[in-house]
């Protein structure tokens, strides 16, 4: 009979530090997640930053790109707000109409010697060009980790701890493959 006690004692005391170990796993996922986004964040503060120096280094030589230059003021203005409030769908949709924006004011520069010329205009393309890659880098770890969150909070008997103590899933980050597309140049100038 007592070792029938000690057993059950046993299992008891196992169960229990197994769920304390799962439960430690999805916090640390759960962080995971929340830092990955901080990495981003941190980006897109940085090029939300370097923005309207680049359009102002362009209004000084597009006269006649007013638009072009509109949708790029447009674009951070809804990256933005998505970023504040937190939306990740509504940040890959902005972030793709950004993206087309930056490359069709990219691509108009082209048609404007002195600007491709001028040094900060350069350099604020470099800066700019350099947070995107990085943004993607980012991104990509981003997705990596609410990836393993999702499967690990979906999985048994993870499912248990993670439903008990209210972990939810987190959402990808994900880009409109119309909207990250390669901007046709040619089409720009006709």
């Amino acid at each position: 009979m007592e070792i029938v006690i000690f057993v059950i004692i046993g299992l008891a005391v196992v169960l229990v530090l197994y769920g304390i170990a799962i439960y430690n796993a999805l916090v640390r996922l759960k962080h995971n997640v929340d830092q990955a986004w901080s990495n981003i964040d941190v980006l897109l503060k940085q090029r939300h930053d370097e923005l309207p120096k680049l359009v102002e280094t362009c209004k000084r030589y597009m006269q006649h790109e007013r638009e072009t230059l509109e949708r790029v003021v447009e674009a951070r203005a809804a990256v933005s707000k998505a970023r504040q409030a937190g939306d990740v769908a509504a940040l890959g949709i902005a972030e793709g109409a950004l993206r087309a924006g930056l490359g069709g004011l990219f691509a108009v520069a082209e048609a404007y010697p002195d600007l491709k010329a001028d040094a900060s205009f350069q350099q604020l393309q470099s800066r700019i060009s350099l947070l995107e890659d990085s943004i993607a880098d980012r991104r990509e770890f981003y997705n990596e980790s609410v990836n393993n969150n999702n499967v690990r909070i979906e999985q048994f008997p993870d499912v248990i701890i993670a439903r008990q103590f209210g972990f939810k899933s987190a959402e990808l980050l994900t880009f409109d493959e119309a909207e990250i597309a390669d901007v046709n140049i040619k089409e720009l100038f006709e």
